[in-house]
């Protein structure tokens, strides 16, 4: 393919808005959603496959293409100042903010219309996310620009809601356990905080208060280290009481922690996506470790 050839496929609609929706964070609320479902199924394979299908269309690109798009209209000062987001469309000017913002309606209103097609609890789980979206980016809220809110609301998102929207297609939302939702806040809080550091200089720039704008990259990062122990503290406790954690992960976790919590002092000490997406990786080993003793195939 010529490089003419390739420039045009990157400024194809579809091209963009996949660019839009950011794939690289689909994953984010993909595994907690599905470790909600394997909570909730004690399963690998969720008992209703197609709705599980659809909840991950919901959970993937259709809600973070709504929300990030919604994100960057309002993030634009920032964004343009961001090395980071040297390449986004709407910075680029490959699209419009009409346009942007007519992509944010439709993923929007796809993401409801599949979430009934999952159940009416799912529906009402996708809507809180996209108020929250809105409230996080959109003004007079602007809740990126309140410091400590801006850690909660990701924080609750990640941790909380797409656990338990796992969780909500087979199984009743008030059955789920309040421990697991505990732990995935404290962990999602941690790795969302050394993201308000990287990108501390844009939006000081922009004049955009996040939490390490307000108070700064150190105080940040011990709030972060203050976060990720206590989540990994959470884990040892529930083991060690056989409650959501399997006791059988007691032993794995004990060995662990000391590289978990080392690994983020250091990555996150000055940090960058890369370095957060090794912690993210490492912290996967115990996270599989738990799922095989959930399902009853840890040895």
């Amino acid at each position: 393919m010529t490089m003419r050839g390739m420039t045009a496929l990157s400024e194809r609609p579809a091209t963009l808005l996949l660019a839009v929706s950011r794939p690289w964070f689909w994953p984010v609320s993909w595994v907690p959603a599905y470790l909600g479902t394997v909570l909730a199924g004690r399963a690998w394979v969720p008992p209703d496959l197609p709705r599980s299908l659809l909840a991950l269309l919901v959970l993937g690109p259709l809600i973070w293409g709504a929300v990030l798009a919604q994100n960057d209209l309002h993030d634009l000062p920032s964004d343009r100042t961001n090395p980071r987001k040297a390449n986004a469309p709407l910075v680029t000017g490959l699209v419009s903010a009409r346009r942007l913002r007519g992509w944010y309606w439709l993923t929007a209103l796809a993401s409801l219309g599949t979430a009934r097609l999952v159940g009416p609890l799912f529906v009402l789980g996708v809507a809180g996310v996209l108020v929250l979206g809105w409230a996080y980016s959109v003004p007079p809220l602007r809740l990126k620009t309140r410091p400590g809110w801006d850690i909660v609301v990701n924080a609750l998102v990640v941790g909380l809601v797409s656990p338990a929207a796992g969780w909500a297609i087979t199984r009743a939302p008030g059955e789920f356990p309040w421990q697991f939702g505990m732990m995935g806040v404290l962990f999602a809080a941690a790795l969302y905080v050394p993201t308000t550091v990287t990108d501390l200089a844009a939006d000081r720039a922009a004049g955009d208060v996040t939490f390490a704008v307000r108070f700064g990259a150190r105080t940040a990062y011990w709030l972060g280290l203050f976060l990720w122990g206590s989540a990994l503290a959470t884990t040892i406790i529930c083991a060690t009481l056989d409650v959501v954690v399997p006791r059988a992960t007691l032993l794995p976790q004990l060995l662990m922690v000391p590289v978990l919590y080392s690994a983020y002092a250091v990555l996150t000490r000055k940090p960058s996506i890369a370095k957060l997406a090794v912690v993210s990786v490492l912290f996967g080993v115990p996270t599989v470790g738990f799922a095989l003793a959930y399902v009853g195939s840890f040895p």
